[in-house]
């Protein structure tokens, strides 16, 4: 079983920048697609990126794409969301996921999740 710890979430201004983390604990971390998602107040979770198990194929929401970047270090068992440019619409408590199939992520279909870390976003 995988456990994941995100972290580095926080208040920014808008224009401003984020990284957020995604620390993996358990077996077999680069058998695992990951993916980032959010959840807004009042709204459902959506997807905002995956990438692959080795990290060579990655895929973003249009919401986020050009300002997002999500990676990988396996050797770390840690997953990376680079978030530049923020907009207060970014705001949201945002969750990594982890499954055995890349082409799951984006439809939400996750086997374990983290406890999510808050980003907020300022005007």
């Amino acid at each position: 079983q995988v456990q994941l710890v995100e972290s580095g979430g926080g208040l920014v201004q808008a224009g401003g920048s984020l990284r957020l983390s995604c620390a993996a604990s358990g077996p077999s971390f680069s058998s695992y697609a990951m993916g980032w998602f959010r959840q807004a107040p009042g709204k459902e979770r959506e997807f905002v990126a995956r990438i692959s198990l080795s990290g060579r194929a990655t895929s973003y929401s249009d919401s986020v794409k050009g300002r997002f970047t999500i990676t990988r270090d396996n050797a770390k068992n840690t997953m990376y969301l680079q978030m530049n440019s923020l907009k207060p619409e970014d705001t949201a408590v945002y969750y990594c996921g982890a499954d055995g199939r890349f082409d799951r992520i984006v439809r939400g279909m996750i086997d374990y999740w983290g406890q999510g870390t808050q980003v907020t976003v300022s005007s």
